[in-house]
């Protein structure tokens, strides 16, 4: 599926809720094509979405059974492709997993992974709003 293009860099900041995405971090994409003729944060955006999708997919299968190296993996991945969007909320839940997987608290991770998997539509829902033309 094809998504809208992206508003004008500088309405990013407006559209994006502060507690989901860090205005500074899409400054920052925004800022790797200044003028934004190659479309670099609408690329980047749709496929941190799709990666989104395909990652809580993932973790969603590895609940039941449980699965500990399959979520490993898909926090750890998560973790670094939402900082670099700014959903810092999201990876910081995403390095609690991880570790409270390195420390064996597995009590602890299913209201960890619930939280995750709560803050991940709603990060979704305001990367989908980026999206959107203004």
């Amino acid at each position: 599926m094809t998504q809208p293009p992206v508003s004008a860099p500088g309405a990013l900041q407006a559209q994006a809720a502060p507690y989901l995405l860090d205005a500074q971090a899409l400054a920052n994409l925004a800022q790797l094509d200044p003028t934004g003729a190659n479309k670099l944060l609408e690329r980047v955006l749709t496929t941190y979405c799709s990666s989104l999708a395909r990652l809580m997919e993932q973790l969603a299968a590895a609940r039941r059974p449980f699965q500990a190296d399959t979520v490993k993996l898909v926090t750890h991945t998560l973790k670094s492709s939402s900082a670099s969007v700014g959903a810092l909320r999201l990876a910081a839940l995403c390095s609690q997993a991880e570790q409270a997987l390195r420390d064996a608290r597995l009590d602890d991770l299913p209201a960890i992974l619930d939280t995750l998997e709560i803050e991940a539509r709603h990060v979704d829902a305001a990367v989908h709003q980026l999206l959107v033309p203004a």
